[in-house]
């Protein structure tokens, strides 16, 4: 069961989720990491979740009034990201897919800049370089690529920084990630890999993708690995502080498997309802990584009601500033699409792009 406690450590094979904070938000205080749990982690790692989900669910308003062409929700999978991104560096780069809202926002990556794309304002409105954190890709797994190459530069640069890259279970289907997995161990670089298995590829249950667990077959490529409850903030912290530290001084790459699970369809043009039941979510909703963690802070004395309405009040000032930033949001001139198309304008791409103007200029 997820919400078992394990005292495996990360790294050996075990079928069991480490798991340190039951859903019942009881904490196993015999787990090897317990330590890691402080009122100050704790309640820092709830406000993140908090805000992450507030921000989603006002994102996900938006789509469905039409001031979004698209959203993929990461309701249910805040805990996989806010452990994981709150337990590397602020200096390591991330190469996230397309639902790593949590882990942006934890980033300082503004409203603005992550619903611009789903706006369709731009192809990816921040700095990667600015914020350690490169744009989303929508190509299922091209981004493990993209992190094992930079990875590699990160060896023969000798820095002290490591590549934390996410994915999700379908991805893990994909030729791109099992080339990443390989070239990443035999080339030894400082790489972590991140799984969010939450259960399903769209509408394909992770049972029908592979008769191996990931976190096993990640042993075939030489990474070293481990499986985590996903729903469990507290571990995914520890076992990622742990994975990270591990890499750092390094060691082989590692791959983390969380199990979570996707509350939302795969996007909001997805109707999940045609393929998973209803006692299947219900039994998700218990293991509410939000929830249980509440729990054991108001349990610790650790927040109270003043705490909760505070933070309810920022997290309704964030939705509002999502909100406005999203309606702010001008489409770029389409020009753009032809300046846009190649580095550097061709004499051919001149001539539409002016050809085009003209065409526009004449219904004004």
């Amino acid at each position: 069961m997820l919400d078992r406690a394990s005292r495996t450590a990360p790294g050996e094979d075990s079928e069991t989720p480490v798991s340190v904070l039951a859903a019942d938000g009881t904490l196993d205080l015999e787990s090897e990491f317990a330590a890691v749990v402080t009122p100050e982690l704790t309640i820092g790692l709830y406000r993140d979740m908090v805000l992450a989900r507030r921000f989603d669910q006002e994102a996900y308003n938006l789509q469905r009034q039409g001031e979004l062409g698209l959203w993929l929700s990461c309701q249910g999978q805040e805990a996989a990201q806010v452990g994981s991104i709150r337990a590397v560096n602020a200096t390591d780069h991330v190469f996230p897919a397309y639902r790593e809202h949590a882990a942006a926002l934890c980033r300082g990556i503004r409203p603005s800049e992550l619903l611009s794309q789903w706006r369709g304002t731009s192809h990816g409105a921040w700095d990667p370089a600015c914020y350690r954190f490169h744009i989303y890709s929508l190509v299922l797994a091209t981004q493990l690529l993209h992190a094992t190459g930079y990875a590699v530069g990160v060896k023969v640069d000798r820095s002290d920084e490591i590549v934390l890259a996410y994915f999700g279970d379908g991805s893990a289907s994909q030729g791109d990630a099992n080339e990443a997995f390989n070239w990443s161990a035999v080339a030894n670089v400082p790489i972590l890999f991140f799984c969010q298995n939450n259960q399903w590829a769209i509408s394909t249950p992770s049972s029908a993708q592979t008769r191996t667990p990931l976190h096993v077959r990640a042993k075939g490529f030489g990474l070293s690995s481990t499986v985590v409850d996903g729903n469990d903030v507290l571990a995914v912290y520890a076992a990622t502080k742990m994975a990270a530290a591990s890499v750092r001084a390094g060691g082989p790459p590692v791959l983390i498997e969380a199990m979570t699970y996707r509350m939302q369809g795969h996007s909001t043009s997805d109707d999940p309802r045609r393929y998973r039941d209803d006692a299947d979510l219900e039994t998700w909703r218990l293991r509410d990584p939000i929830d249980r963690v509440r729990i054991l802070a108001r349990h610790q004395g650790w927040i109270d009601d003043q705490f909760e309405s505070d933070l309810d009040e920022e997290a309704r000032q964030l939705a509002a500033e999502a909100r406005a930033a999203c309606l702010a949001l001008q489409p770029p001139p389409l020009e753009d699409t032809f300046l846009n198309t190649l580095v550097s304008e061709t004499a051919l791409l001149r001539v539409e792009r002016e050809a085009f103007t003209t065409l526009e200029e004449s219904y004004e």
